[in-house]
């Protein structure tokens, strides 16, 4: 019998052939947090419409050629991290901002980013 682990890597394969998106890394650990931090701190319906909307900014952003795949799907889900504690009420530390990019913020702009 398959754990959970290998059954969500598993599904996340089969939905990214699909999509024809088998090159593009998913930190499936890293979804499920931002869905759990949703889901506690709004309501648990929150939990997949965040993620799907955080995934929606991510290929838009991506898909527009503003950033690579791996750099705007961490933004979106930055964004969206830092909303769903925003809303909560929960004090937020700033992060250091990335300048190994001339002249370029750490995140890129995705709509509806607070932070830029």
């Amino acid at each position: 019998m398959k754990t959970q682990d290998e059954t969500l890597e598993e599904w996340c394969r089969a939905l990214l052939q699909a999509f024809e998106l088998e090159g593009v890394e998913v930190d499936i650990n890293e979804v499920l947090a931002l869905a759990g931090v949703a889901a506690h701190a709004v309501v648990r319906p929150a939990a997949p419409l965040t993620t799907f909307i955080a995934g929606f900014a991510a290929g838009m952003a991506s898909g527009s050629g503003q950033v690579p795949d791996a750099e705007s799907m961490q933004a979106a889900m930055g964004v969206a991290r830092a909303l769903v504690q925003d809303y909560a009420g929960v004090p937020q530390t700033p992060e250091p901002a990335d300048t190994s990019r001339t002249g370029a913020a750490a995140e890129p702009s995705v709509e509806g980013n607070p932070r830029t």
